[in-house]
């Protein structure tokens, strides 16, 4: 039998040779789950090696750390005496004094910053941070999970946990003892959720859609669908968000808009015949009803310490003369409306922050990494070495990442892609509230909650660029080629940039190589 020499060969070299690697069913289970624990323990040597260096308390950790420890002892946050950092580093960790003290972030972030102190004591810092570096440890494999759902492929999936798993922003964020970490894993697991309920929830809607034409009823708005565990979950994850620290709100907002708008299209899709209004007024409330209640429970059980001791600020002020409620509002338990005036009086302090800073940045910059947070610096006069621990991501990575999520808005203006969409409402939810506060003093590691929709963005356009097996034979040679050249670039940046994401003691000369913008020294 001829072959046609006409008929361009499809595919690569490298697809022939891969396609008999995963020849039995055996070889495809170990590369579908061992491909995503492979990247998942780069992570987790990336961030546990020498986490108890250094062994001092560094930058905002004086307040999570500390906040952590008493919160484990006296249920609630309390107040340290001055110069109490260097004491508790040493090992005498229980100075804090009986007063309360004034904090104006939830207390989830800090319960588990203190579980590992819990654990094993907060004599050594690698426990202050043991907790978070795991938290980061399995954000990396949360985001191989979310990448196999997004782009139906393990290589990519694998390509978006090992870009994840060695940038230094969530390297450094995983290192230390700070709020933000949590924020990303949460938002991130409830992002995961919402993925599982968009399958789950369309083939819901297109069985009881069958059912109904099936026994001769016409579905007019289509049905109520309240069988949605994974929306319940999501609530229960963008809850715990906000119980870290309130910009998790944003992406409970985002996403649940996203479930509405999702519901709403498919029952057009499915031909419902009023798809808007059933999806609007019947569905939406229900989705709200699964959603918005169980993350405001969460968050309110995230204050059960405060609530349940006496010691906390503000725990008695609707106790104290002519503060209590009247009216409308009487019967609301002292307690909670204490708590509401916590919040409220937090809120003013949010909104008020601008003090000067010398590590603060505008968020206009954020996405392309202009002003990172230098959150250690420690000069060997005696080895003439500096050690340096800064929030600075991998540039490849970052720069890249910001023109892929461009991209996704024309790719998504073009072409409706789902995946291009769900990605750039979790950017959105992490990155937009933030332009509202431009004089706010704020500061680059923040990014770290929605970072993960970058890499998702960047992993979109390499997948784009890869092509597919069947592309032809020199378009998916090149395309292979360009993507391995930029991850082998990308693996070679983080070597080099690995020194001032851990305080690696280096030259001050080494150090000044990395700062490869001005406004990073």
């Amino acid at each position: 039998m001829s072959v046609d020499a006409s008929v361009e060969p499809r595919g690569s070299r490298l697809d022939d040779w891969w396609s008999r690697q995963m020849s039995t069913p055996a070889r495809r289970r170990l590369w579908y789950w061992g491909g995503p624990i492979l990247v998942t323990l780069i992570a987790a040597v990336l961030r546990f090696w020498n986490l108890g260096h250094p062994q001092q308390i560094v930058f905002d950790e004086t307040y999570y750390v500390k906040d952590a420890w008493t919160l484990i002892h006296n249920g609630h946050e309390s107040r340290w005496p001055e110069g109490a950092d260097a004491d508790f580093a040493a090992g005498d960790t229980n100075l804090y004094l009986d007063d309360p003290s004034y904090v104006v972030h939830p207390p989830l972030g800090k319960w588990m910053i203190g579980l590992g102190m819990a654990a094993f004591g907060a004599g050594d810092a690698f426990w202050w941070r043991a907790t978070t570096a795991l938290a980061g440890t399995l954000a990396v494999f949360l985001m191989t999970l979310i990448g196999r759902r997004l782009f139906a492929s393990t290589a990519l999936a694998v390509t978006a946990g090992l870009l994840f798993a060695v940038d230094g922003n969530a390297i450094v964020m995983s290192r230390v003892a700070l709020l933000d970490n949590w924020v990303m894993l949460f938002a991130l697991l409830g992002f995961w959720f919402v993925l599982l309920d968009r399958a789950q929830a369309e083939r819901a809607l297109d069985a009881r859609l069958a059912e109904a034409w099936a026994s001769g009823r016409d579905p007019h708005y289509g049905p109520a669908l309240w069988a949605r565990p994974w929306v319940v979950a999501a609530g229960v994850a963008f809850g715990a968000a906000t119980a870290v620290k309130w910009s998790g709100l944003w992406f409970l907002a985002a996403f649940g808009i996203y479930l509405v708008a999702v519901d709403i299209v498919a029952r057009r899709r499915a031909r419902v015949p009023f798809w808007l209004t059933g999806g609007l007024l019947k569905q939406a409330p229900v989705t709200f009803v699964l959603l918005v209640p169980v993350a405001a429970v969460v968050y309110l059980a995230s204050w059960t310490g405060w609530l349940t001791t006496d010691g906390g600020y503000y725990r008695h002020w609707a106790e104290e003369a002519g503060n209590a409620a009247t009216g409308l509002f009487a019967w609301v338990p002292g307690p909670l409306q204490s708590l509401w005036h916590y919040h409220v009086s937090a809120y003013d302090y949010h909104v008020g922050v601008h003090s000067e800073h010398p590590w603060q940045s505008n968020p206009l910059t954020w996405l392309f990494m202009i002003r990172p947070t230098n959150m250690h610096y420690a000069d060997d006069s005696a080895s003439g070495l500096v050690s340096s621990i800064i929030e600075v991501g991998n540039p490849i990575i970052w720069w890249a990442a910001a023109a892929a999520s461009l991209y996704l808005v024309y790719r998504f203006a073009r072409y409706r892609e789902w995946q291009a969409g769900v990605i750039l409402v979790g950017l959105a939810a992490g990155y937009l509230p933030w332009l509202g506060y431009l004089d706010r003093t704020v500061f680059q590691f923040y990014s770290i909650a929605f970072e993960p929709y970058l890499v998702l963005a960047l992993v979109f356009v390499l997948g784009l660029i890869a092509g597919r097996p069947s592309d032809e034979r020199w378009v998916r040679t090149r395309g292979l080629a360009v993507v391995a050249v930029f991850l082998a670039v990308v693996l070679l940046v983080s070597v080099f940039f690995f020194p001032i994401w851990t305080g690696v003691p280096i030259s001050p000369t080494f150090r000044q190589l990395h700062f490869w913008l001005p406004s990073w020294g």
